[in-house]
């Protein structure tokens, strides 16, 4: 058998060792390749999705490989560590500290090989469906398969570049160890607790701190403030459990009715070693979990602004003309041709705005009429307007503008005309986008309407008028090529000066939500498949440690067997054992995460009155099930292994 023989017969043989750690890594590697796929698809022509997808996808990669990195470290460190007795032998029957570090190297290579391999395979088999989802996110006409060296090469070399890292950093805790601690292994049979009091009460003091300031940040938000509440959130973490939960545990032991019952003794007892030995492993599994919470609940939340967009935008274009637009008749024809070019039918519905000043608030307030509305309000299936004659109607431009409509306000006379208007109430649908409309604008009858004869004080007839147009398209999803011209003229000249220099106001709804969907269902999709290699490795992590432990928890039941415990109380013990390993760190995520939520719900009220507490909801539930599902597929493998032996 020749060396690289036997470095292969190695890896079949530990093969039950090597399973999680092997199928996270081919799952990296498919997310990453498929992700290399979409980076340099060369239908995606349109520079801003191009940008979208180049730029999101680049993050994406960029943290997969940081993570798979640390992920492979750490993988390669908990193997090594259950083999230690295997390449203690190995060093006892003649073999050189170079041919070790050699044979390590060559399996480790061996591993990634495969796991690029596999990796890649499984990537392209499923490009044709990422395409296709893609495709639907980015609303494009087409996103077919193709075939280049890109994605290939860079997946490659990029997982074979930490492949290679990982194989030469990995020989380092051999090197450290002597033959004699290789035989023993490395788990350190003293029983004593280790903990320092002082720690242990920090730990809990930081993470109530921590708490406490998302509470207090609702208040008034602040960057720093972020900035400490995770700085203190991580150092608790990492203080829980390395002698919060030992401290803990203590006070447990000293309770007699607690700790003086059958299972419980055995629990308690390999509790605080399974803490003690695997401390900096619930650490990692709990900030990793919680980026998974994070990533997945912060860009689903971006569903509930989506969600709403079209309630807040009925009308499909919008068109706002001033008294001296001498592009109204132009731009109008080119919105209409460009829907009758895309086969799009339509209603438009023109809206002659007068001008004039509330008595009560001396401000400028925009006129419609009845009739108008209501030609809208048929086409958009909205409640139809019946006034009679000096009652009026608010129209909300915003959330905050239901009710708002206080008792001195009902009562109003238009001064340059002197026509007396009561308020009735509010209009309970949005009509216009809420930017074109600079001042208040009320529905009044028709026969108020032809009574408003004089112009705006300080303005002349014709400047206090003003016209809109609306739009009502049925497919207005397809209308997002419609006006680009118009729409460009309207982001070039608002973006040099804050303000509309322009007669007019075009808005495309159609045009944005295809931005706003692409942006977010882009980054959702992206969270989601990180999220999934990031629990799919904190899931890892605690299956390595259970692998690691399995031939001294083997004996440790063997003996429990012998003195009468039968099978049911074996489950009980194993579920009392597991559960801490599997729970603690996921329960302790949960609730970073549940804090994190309620900052973030603070974040999207004051940006766009969007609540996302039913998305929070579901992430949280979704990830619940995950993990229990989990749980139970580990302990069904971990019972067999127990049993078998």
């Amino acid at each position: 058998m020749t060396f690289r023989q036997f470095a292969y017969h190695n890896v079949i043989r530990n093969s039950r060792v090597y399973a999680a750690f092997f199928m996270a890594s081919i799952f990296s590697v498919m997310v990453f390749f498929l992700y290399s796929m979409l980076m340099f698809h060369p239908n995606i022509e349109d520079k801003f999705l191009r940008d979208i997808a180049f730029g999101g996808m680049l993050i994406a990669e960029i943290i997969l490989i940081i993570f798979t990195l640390f992920f492979l470290f750490y993988s390669m460190s908990a193997f090594l560590q259950a083999r230690s007795k295997e390449f203690g032998l190995l060093l006892n029957l003649g073999m050189e500290k170079n041919q070790l570090n050699r044979l390590i190297f060559l399996e480790t290579m061996i591993l990634g090989a495969i796991s690029i391999t596999v990796g890649i395979f499984w990537g392209f088999s499923f490009s044709k469906f990422f395409f296709m989802v893609i495709r639907e996110l980015f609303l494009l006409d087409s996103l077919p398969l193709y075939l280049s060296w890109k994605p290939f090469a860079l997946t490659i070399i990029v997982f074979l570049s930490l492949f290679v890292i990982i194989s030469i950093s990995s020989v380092v805790f051999i090197r450290k160890k002597e033959i004699i601690q290789l035989l023993k292994g490395y788990w350190n049979l003293n029983e004593q607790d280790e903990y320092v009091k002082w720690k242990a009460i920090l730990g809990i003091v930081l993470l109530l701190t921590s708490y406490s300031l998302v509470i207090l940040s609702l208040l008034k938000m602040s960057l720093w403030l972020t900035f400490i509440i995770i700085i203190l959130a991580v150092s608790g973490t990492y203080l829980f459990f390395t002698d919060s939960m030992l401290y803990i545990i203590i006070l447990i032991r000293k309770k007699k009715s607690l700790y003086w019952h059958p299972f419980r003794l055995i629990a308690f007892a390999e509790g605080s070693i399974k803490i003690r030995e695997n401390a900096r492993m619930f650490f990692v599994v709990t900030i990793v979990s919680t980026i998974a919470f994070l990533s997945v609940g912060v860009v689903t939340s971006f569903t509930s602004f989506t969600a709403q967009y079209r309630e807040l935008n009925p009308v499909s274009i919008f068109y706002a003309s001033d008294w001296d637009n001498p592009f109204e008749e132009k731009h109008i024809m080119q919105i209409a041709q460009g829907l009758q070019s895309e086969n799009l039918s339509y209603e438009l519905v023109k809206f002659n705005v007068k001008k004039q000043t509330s008595s009560n608030t001396h401000e400028q307030v925009n006129l419609i009429k009845e009739s108008e509305v209501n030609s809208l309000a048929l086409a958009l299936k909205f409640p139809l307007v019946d006034l009679k004659q000096g009652d009026a109607l608010l129209v909300p431009n915003t959330q905050e503008d239901f009710g708002n409509l206080t008792q001195q306000e009902e009562q109003t006379v238009l001064e340059e005309s002197s026509v007396p208007l009561h308020l009735i109430g509010e209009y309970k649908q949005y009509i216009f986008p809420s930017l074109v409309i600079e001042h208040r604008t009320i529905i009044i009858s028709d026969e108020d309407f032809v009574l408003i004869t004089e112009p705006l004080f300080g303005h002349g007839l014709k400047e206090s008028y003003k016209t809109f147009y609306a739009f009502h398209v049925p497919e207005w999803l397809r209308t997002k090529d419609i006006g680009t011209d118009i729409d460009k003229i309207m982001v070039e000249s608002i973006g040099t000066t804050n303000i509309n220099p322009t007669p007019f106001y075009f808005v495309n709804p159609g045009l944005n939500y295809s931005i706003i969907r692409s942006t977010f269902s882009l980054l959702l999709f992206t969270g989601l498949l990180v999220a999934a290699v990031l629990l799919l490795a904190a899931g890892s992590f605690v299956y390595f440690k259970l692998y690691t432990d399995l031939e001294r928890d083997k004996k440790q039941y063997d003996v429990l067997r012998r003195m009468g415990v039968t099978e049911q109380e074996l489950v009980k013990i194993v579920n009392r054992q597991l559960i801490p390993q599997f729970f603690l760190p996921w329960g302790l995520a949960m609730v970073h995460s549940t804090f994190s939520f309620i900052y973030l719900q603070a974040v999207w009220v004051d940006l766009a009155a969007v609540s996302i507490a039913k998305e929070m909801l579901f992430v949280l539930i979704a990830f619940t099930v995950i993990q229990v599902s989990y749980f139970y597929l580990i302990r069904w493998r971990y019972l067999a292994h127990i049993k078998a032996s």
